[in-house]
C-alpha cells in the first residue's frame, strides 16, 4: 500500500514510522527546510527527536498543491495538520478520488458567523464528494513511533474508508478497530482535551486521586451528553474514542493538554503555558467552541464551562474548583 500523510509534527511523523513497516509511505513538510532536514537526518528533530525514520519513508517539501496532484497515486491519504489547517487541506484535496482520513481532534475555531465545527463538519462543507473518516482513539506520539502497544478506531461512515485504514495500520503493535460513528468518535477525541487540562490543574493543585477520579468520570458524562445531542451513540463514548481517550490525555506525562493544567496551576498564564509546549494544545482553542456548541444544545458542561472561564482569566484555580463543589445535588446517571 502507498501512503500519503501531509503534515510533519509529531504526530504524522509517528504514524508514517509506524506504517513504514509494512507499507510505502511519503511524508509531506509545509516547511521546504524541514522537510530537507528530516530527510538528510532521517529523523524529525523539530518535534520528534530521537526516533529513525525508516528507508521506507519518502519526505517531500515542495509546495502542497504538487503533492495533492499527486494524491490520487496513493492508497490512502492522511492529513496530519491540527484543526486549524483541516480546511484548507481539504479544500485542495477536494478532488481527491482516494480515501481521506484526518488524525486531528477538536473543534474548527468559531468563523465570523456560525459556531466552531468538528472535522466532519468542516468536510461536508468544503469536500462533500470526498470518502473520508479519521483516525482516533488515545495514543502519544512518541510512543507510536517507538513501536509499543497502541489501540485506534478508524472511524468513517464509508465502509471502505474504514476497511482501508485498517489494513494501512492495523499490525503487530497496533490494533485498530472500525467504527462507524464518526460523530461519537469526534466529539470523544475533541471534548477529552478539555478534559486533561481540568484534570492537570487538578493534579498541580494537589487535589488528590479521589478528586482526579471525580473529574474524569464527571467529564465522561459531560462528553457523552454533548455527543448524544450531536447524534452520536453511547456506546461509542464507553470504548477508545471516549473513555479510552479521556482516560491517556488526562493522566499521562506526555499528554500536552494536561501539561496546560499543571502550569496553570503553578501560576503561570495561559501565554506563558502556551509558549513552553512548543507544541499545539488542541484543547486551548477547543474549549469555548465545546462550551458554545453544548449551549445550543441545551447540554449542561459544568466542568468545561470551568476550564473556559479559567483560560479567559475570569476564575482564579481555586474559584474554579469552588465553582465545581458547589453545585445543587444531583442524581447519576446525569
Amino acid at each position: 500500500m502507498k501512503i500519503l500523510v501531509l503534515g510533519a509534527g509529531a504526530w504524522g511523523t509517528a504514524l508514517a514510522i509506524s506504517a513504514a513497516a509494512r507499507h510505502e509511505v511519503t511524508l509531506w513538510a509545509r516547511d521546504p527546510e524541514q522537510a530537507r532536514d528530516v530527510a538528510g537526518q532521517r529523523e524529525n528533530r523539530r518535534y520528534l527527536p530521537g526516533c529513525t525514520l525508516p528507508a521506507a519513508i519518502e519526505v517531500r517539501g515542495d509546495p502542497l498543491d504538487a503533492v495533492a496532484g499527486s494524491a490520487d497515486q496513493h492508497d490512502l491519504v492522511m492529513v496530519a495538520t491540527p484543526t486549524s489547517g483541516l480546511r484548507g487541506m481539504l479544500r485542495v484535496l477536494a478532488g481527491c478520488t482516494r480515501p481521506v482520513a484526518w488524525l486531528c481532534k477538536g473543534f474548527e475555531l468559531p468563523l465570523e458567523s456560525g459556531h466552531g465545527l468538528l472535522g466532519h463538519e468542516v468536510q461536508a462543507e468544503v469536500a462533500p464528494q470526498l470518502a473520508c473518516g479519521t483516525l482516533s482513539g488515545p495514543s502519544f506520539a512518541l510512543e507510536v513511533a517507538h513501536r509499543q502497544p497502541t489501540a485506534l478506531v478508524a472511524a468513517s461512515s464509508h465502509a471502505g474508508v474504514r476497511d482501508t485504514l485498517v489494513a494501512a495500520f492495523h499490525g503487530p503493535t497496533m490494533r485498530v478497530y472500525a467504527n462507524d460513528d464518526l460523530v461519537g468518535v469526534e466529539v470523544g477525541g475533541a471534548v477529552k482535551n478539555v478534559l486533561a487540562i481540568a484534570t492537570g490543574l487538578c493534579d498541580g493543585l494537589a487535589l488528590g486521586l479521589n478528586a482526579r477520579a471525580a473529574l474524569i468520570t464527571r467529564g465522561l458524562a459531560e462528553m457523552s451528553r454533548l455527543g448524544l445531542a450531536l447524534g452520536a451513540r453511547a456506546d461509542t463514548f464507553m470504548g477508545l474514542s471516549g473513555m479510552g481517550d479521556l482516560v491517556l490525555t488526562a493522566t499521562g506525562d506526555l499528554s500536552r493538554n494536561r501539561r496546560i493544567g499543571l502550569l496553570l496551576a503553578e501560576g503561570q498564564t495561559l501565554q506563558q503555558a502556551v509558549a513552553s509546549l512548543g507544541h499545539v494544545a488542541e484543547g486551548v482553542y477547543s474549549a469555548r467552541t465545546v462550551v458554545q456548541r453544548a449551549a445550543e444544545l441545551g447540554v449542561e458542561m459544568p466542568i468545561s464551562s470551568a476550564v473556559v472561564a479559567l483560560l479567559d482569566g475570569q476564575l482564579r484555580p481555586d474559584q474554579a474548583l469552588a465553582q465545581l463543589m458547589g453545585r445543587d445535588p444531583t442524581a447519576e446517571p446525569n
